[in-house]
C-alpha cells in the first residue's frame, strides 16, 4: 500500500480521468519497460506438439538491453512507442516530441506518468511550460497499478519479448516495433471499471485488517 500524502487526490485524479476524461482531449498512460533484455539461448528450443510443450533452455547470451517509452490512448488504446538508451530525463523529454507529432494537435493532452525522478527534470518542465496542451499526472508513490499502460507491458513480454530469441539489440527492437504495429491495427480495448470510491474504501478494509494483525 502506498505511503503517499497524496495517495487519496492522486487516485481521484487518475480514476477520474480513465471514467471522466475531460472534452477536446486525449488521456495517454505513459511509462517505461526499462532494461528489456536481447536474450538469445544457447541452443534452438523444441517446438510445440501434440503431447509435448514448447520447451527452451534455461541458460542464455545477453546481448545488450533497450527501454521502451510507450503511451497508451486511452480512447482508442493505439499505442505510440519508441524504444531508447537507458532511461534519463532526456530520453523521456525525446518521447514527449512523437506523442506531440502523432495526436491531433487541436486537442489537449493528459498524461498519467509515475513519479520517477525523470519525469521532473527541469528539462521536462521547461518543455511542459512551452508546451501548455500536455498535462502531467503523476500516480503515487507505489501506484503504478493504476497506469493502464502496465496491462500493455504484461501483454507485450508474455506474448512477444519472453519467449522470444534476440541475437542483438536491434533484432528485440524491431521485433517490439513489429508487435507495436501489430497492436495498433487491431488493438484491444482495456476497461477501467473501479471508481475511485471502491478503490479507497478497498485499500481503508486492507490498511484495518493489517491493524488488527498487530
Amino acid at each position: 500500500m502506498s505511503r503517499d500524502p497524496a495517495f487519496v487526490a492522486k487516485v481521484e485524479d487518475i480514476v477520474g480521468l480513465y471514467l471522466n476524461p475531460p472534452d477536446k482531449a486525449l488521456v495517454l498512460s505513459v511509462d517505461e519497460k526499462s532494461q528489456i533484455q536481447a536474450l538469445d539461448r544457447t541452443q534452438p528450443g523444441l517446438p510445440l506438439k501434440k503431447g509435448r510443450c514448447r520447451t527452451m533452455t534455461h541458460d542464455y547470451k545477453r546481448n545488450g538491453t533497450t527501454t521502451l517509452f510507450a503511451a497508451l490512448n486511452m480512447l482508442d488504446e493505439r499505442v505510440i512507442g519508441q524504444c531508447l538508451p537507458p532511461h534519463r530525463g532526456r530520453e523521456f523529454l525525446r518521447f514527449l516530441r512523437p506523442i506531440d507529432t502523432q495526436t491531433p494537435a487541436r486537442l489537449d493532452l493528459h498524461l498519467i506518468v509515475d513519479n520517477y525522478a525523470t519525469h521532473k527534470t527541469p528539462g521536462v518542465k521547461r518543455w511542459i511550460k512551452r508546451n501548455p496542451r500536455f498535462h502531467l499526472h503523476f500516480t503515487p508513490t507505489s501506484g503504478s497499478w493504476l497506469n493502464m499502460v502496465e496491462r500493455f507491458f504484461g501483454e507485450i513480454t508474455r506474448k512477444r519479448i519472453r519467449r522470444g530469441t534476440f541475437q542483438s539489440v536491434d533484432e528485440l527492437e524491431q521485433a517490439i516495433m513489429d508487435y507495436l504495429k501489430t497492436h495498433n491495427a487491431d488493438p484491444i480495448p482495456y476497461v477501467w471499471t473501479k471508481s475511485a470510491t471502491q478503490i479507497l474504501e478497498k485499500v481503508a478494509r486492507a490498511k484495518q485488517a493489517l491493524e488488527s494483525l498487530q
